[in-house]
Parts: C-alpha cells; sequence; structure tokens
C-alpha cells in the first residue's frame, strides 16, 4: 500500500459506505467531497485493497418475522477435547459451511469457539446441535444462550473520521 493509503478522504467514503452502501457514487461523492470520478476511483482502490470485503443488504428480522417465524438466535460456546492447529481447523471449516451459523469465532481463554446461530425454531436448534456438536466427538461441552432482545446491532466499524 502506499504510505498515505488510507487517507482521510478514504476513511469518509469508508465510513458513508458502511452507513448506506446503496448510494449513487454522485450522492457518495458529495458526502465525501470530492468529484464523482474521483470517488469512484478510490472505491474501486478501496476494493482492490480488500478493505471492502462485499457489500451486502441487511434484512429486518421484524419484518420477516411474519412471513417466516421469528426463529432461534443463540450465541453458543463450544469447547473441543483437543485444541491442536488440526482440531480446532477441522472444527472451524465444519461449522462455517453450516447455513445456519451467521458468525464464528476463536476466543481465548476459556471456550475454544462462540459462534452465533439461527434457527427455525427449538427442533431446528436440536437439528443444528446433532449434526455440529453431538456427532463431532472432539467436542467436549456446549453452552447456548438464546437470545430473548435485540438490542443493538451494528456491523459498521468505528474509523477515524467524522460525519458531517
Amino acid at each position: 500500500m502506499e504510505l498515505n493509503f488510507p487517507d482521510a478522504t478514504d476513511f469518509r467514503l469508508l465510513d458513508a459506505l458502511q452507513y448506506d452502501a446503496s448510494r449513487t457514487n454522485q450522492q457518495l461523492a458529495a458526502d465525501a467531497r470530492i468529484s464523482p470520478p474521483t470517488c469512484l476511483r478510490r472505491v474501486q482502490r478501496l476494493r482492490a485493497a480488500g478493505l471492502i470485503e462485499r457489500q451486502v443488504a441487511l434484512l429486518s428480522p421484524d419484518k420477516l418475522a411474519p412471513l417466516l417465524g421469528h426463529g432461534l438466535q443463540a450465541l453458543v460456546e463450544v469447547s473441543l477435547d483437543r485444541q491442536d492447529a488440526e482440531a480446532l481447523d477441522a472444527f472451524e471449516a465444519r461449522v462455517i459451511a453450516d447455513d445456519a451459523v451467521q458468525q464464528c469465532w476463536r476466543v481465548s481463554p476459556g471456550p475454544d469457539f462462540i459462534l452465533v446461530v439461527m434457527a427455525r425454531d427449538m427442533p431446528g436448534y436440536q437439528a443444528l446441535a446433532q449434526r455440529l456438536f453431538t456427532a463431532d466427538a472432539n467436542v467436549r461441552n456446549v453452552k447456548a444462550f438464546f437470545a430473548v432482545k435485540r438490542a443493538k446491532f451494528d456491523p459498521r466499524l468505528p474509523l477515524p473520521t467524522t460525519r458531517a
């Protein structure tokens, strides 16, 4: 990377994109106080550098609930018997391949992993637990905490910038 990359303008762009990535290039350029062609070049450079992994739509669980049911979201602590690199990598690969796993974190100290999982209902969670935990002889302990309310969800990273 260049010595002055990313600079304050890049951080303004990244912050604006985290806030709302659906805005047009013209709107983004105005927010960052740069010209649209410069904005486009900078965003492309930020993508090429890997600072922007991907752009996604955040769905509203409350609005989808009448259509799909509220479902169960759980935070699950998982401890393994063996913690060598091969065992940790094997468990991680298996759980991240499962669509019900929204997040997977290796942590220390305490459990080896913390997972955020989503299931349609308790039988769905039981099926998830069977395929991910019970069927794995290396899983020593599982502790699940079921969410009753989401007080905050914000995927934005704090950046060295101030919003205008």
